[in-house]
């Protein structure tokens, strides 16, 4: 089920966006369950019991804005898929900070709603992809998004993940078929999670870990292009 939550000041424009939002679950077979709050303090106050995979908020609201607390939502949960909706298009640099999925000026349409609305699930969807790696009686599933890059060794794989490193008597083509689109062979030992590159060189690729992986020649505009393309 994916957890929607609206933030408005404004109690119509909370119901009519749920109407919207419900009439695309309808629609597009989606299961969704949707939290409406009068302000950012109601939604941050709530939000530990109740975090939302998709936030639709207002930006112009009495006391905390819809960017400010974007931005403290981020901190807590980087995959969180947020939707500015506005009157203005004044605050279009600010929502690249925080990395708002799309922007809807008002009045908002069903058909615009619904597109984003589906342009999110489809990030959720992929995001939660897992890989199964053998472990002691069984398999564990590793979440693919947690992984940050995997490197060939002879006849072992070794995956780079948030929750420590995996050693596999794999190859590293093998394990490339279970990826998702976020991840490129960027040199012939290595495979990048494209969601953790935060810098690009002409030899390499920083990650937010601060790790370097190095690439091939002339990869690194068709690493450029494959980023712009995801996000």
């Amino acid at each position: 089920m994916l957890a929607l939550s609206l933030c408005d000041d404004n109690a119509a424009e909370r119901t009519y966006l749920k109407n919207l939002v419900l009439g695309w679950a309808a629609r597009s077979g989606a299961d969704v369950s949707v939290r409406e709050y009068p302000s950012a303090e109601a939604l941050l106050f709530a939000y530990e019991d109740r975090p939302p995979d998709i936030l639709l908020l207002d930006i112009e609201m009495p006391g905390m804005n819809g960017v400010e607390l974007a931005g403290k939502l981020r901190d807590r949960r980087e995959d969180v898929q947020i939707v500015f909706i506005t009157g203005y298009p004044d605050f279009l640099a600010e929502g690249y900070e925080v990395e708002a999925l799309h922007y809807l000026l008002k009045p908002v349409t069903a058909e615009k709603l619904s597109s984003v609305l589906s342009r999110a699930a489809e990030k959720i969807s992929r995001a939660e992809k897992k890989i199964l790696l053998p472990s002691d009686g069984g398999k564990t599933a590793l979440p693919l998004k947690e992984i940050r890059y995997i490197e060939a060794r002879r006849q072992y794989s070794v995956i780079y993940a948030v929750s420590g490193e995996y050693r596999l008597k794999v190859s590293i083509s093998e394990l490339e078929t279970q990826l998702d689109g976020y991840f490129l062979r960027v040199q012939r030992s290595f495979i990048v999670n494209l969601r953790e590159v935060l810098r690009i060189n002409r030899s390499e690729v920083i990650l937010r870990s601060g790790e370097a992986v190095p690439i091939s020649r002339g990869m690194a505009d068709k690493i450029g292009k494959k980023i712009i393309e995801l996000f």
